[in-house]
């Protein structure tokens, strides 16, 4: 990989745990349940249960 992958790769990196910190916190602040799949099955996660 050259250089200037890698620092693509670590924008794009930088810029999915902005992504993720920010949907926990929309999910937190509402009260909602996070939606996602786990082992090919639908899997609600409580608001009161995720992690900052």
């Amino acid at each position: 990989m050259t250089r200037k992958d890698n620092l693509v790769r670590e924008k794009i990196l930088k810029g999915m745990e902005l992504t993720y910190t920010r949907l926990i916190k929309f999910k937190k602040e509402r009260n909602l349940d996070l939606v996602v799949s786990k082992k090919g099955k639908i899997v609600r996660i409580p608001a009161k249960d995720l992690d900052t």
